[in-house]
Parts: structure tokens; C-alpha cells; sequence
């Protein structure tokens, strides 16, 4: 599932949310759905559970709404969904966009990752660059592994 968080972006609009969605349909991955929701905690706290219950819904990436100022509520909302964080993917995603990017803006990122239930779940920054850099780098050639470890506890 590809999730959106933004209070003004449309379908017509949502240029990550629609580079997420190609990027992993090129590396072979079906999106069962794509959501734009506001940028309000329990809105997307409640998606986050209600994806995780849905057999059909392996990982929910998130983009948007994962900076500092007030209505910013997705890493809250992300987090406070988490059975176990993956703190890896917020680090390794602000050292490539210092490197690769954005320099010392990185810090304003709070990207954050884990598992739900049997979900994982990624939720990067909303602009374009930051969804292609994670989606390039880390999502993509880690989802199976990160999939095949979550099923081992299914056994």
C-alpha cells in the first residue's frame, strides 16, 4: 500500500506518491492501494492498523508529513503504530541525504521504519527526491528481506 500524507496533494497531484508506486511496480512488486490522507495523527495512525490487518497489504509506505513543524504528525503517528521500530531506516536514509543531497538539512528528517502486526512499514519525507533516494537505495533492494524475516515468526 502507498500512502500519501498531505493536507493539499490530489491523485492529479501526488507526484510521489506516484513515483513510489512506479518504482515498485519496476522492481516487480504489486500495489494493492494507494491513499492520500490528511496530515492528522489518528487518521493515519488508523490506516497504518487497518492495513496491517488486511492479509492482502504486506508493506504500507508512507511519504509525507515527516518534518518538524506543527502539522507534521506522521513519524508520531507512524511510531505509536510500531511493534518494532527499524531504526536503521531513518538513519541510513538521513546519511545518504546528507551525502547525496541535502547536506545538514538532513537533520530536519524523521524518517522512520518497522513492523506492524505482520506489516512493514517505511515512512519518508514527501518531496520526489527524498521518496526517489529512499526508494532507490533502501526500500526497494531490502523489501524481500526485510518480508522473509517478518515471515519467520509466521512459522
Amino acid at each position: 500500500m502507498v500512502v500519501t500524507v498531505s493536507d493539499t496533494r490530489t491523485e492529479q497531484t501526488d507526484k510521489s506518491g506516484s513515483l513510489m508506486r512506479q518504482l515498485l511496480e519496476e522492481a516487480g512488486y504489486t500495489v494493492a492501494a494507494c491513499r492520500i490522507v490528511k496530515d492528522e495523527y489518528e487518521q493515519i495512525r488508523r490506516l497504518v492498523r487497518e492495513a496491517a490487518e488486511d492479509e492482502a497489504i504486506e508493506a504500507v509506505l508512507l511519504n509525507g508529513g515527516t518534518g518538524i513543524a506543527v502539522r507534521d504528525t506522521t513519524y508520531e503517528a507512524v511510531r505509536d503504530s510500531l511493534d518494532k521500530e527499524m531504526p536503521g531506516f531513518g538513519e541510513i536514509f538521513r546519511y545518504l541525504s546528507y551525502v547525496e543531497d541535502i547536506g545538514s538539512a538532513a537533520i530536519l528528517s524523521r524518517a522512520v521504519a518497522g513492523v506492524c502486526g505482520g506489516t512493514a512499514v517505511f515512512s519518508m519525507p514527501g518531496s520526489t527526491g527524498a521518496v526517489r533516494l529512499a526508494m532507490s537505495k533502501i526500500v526497494v533492494p531490502e523489501l524481500r528481506h526485510v518480508m522473509r524475516e517478518i515471515y519467520k515468526d509466521r512459522k
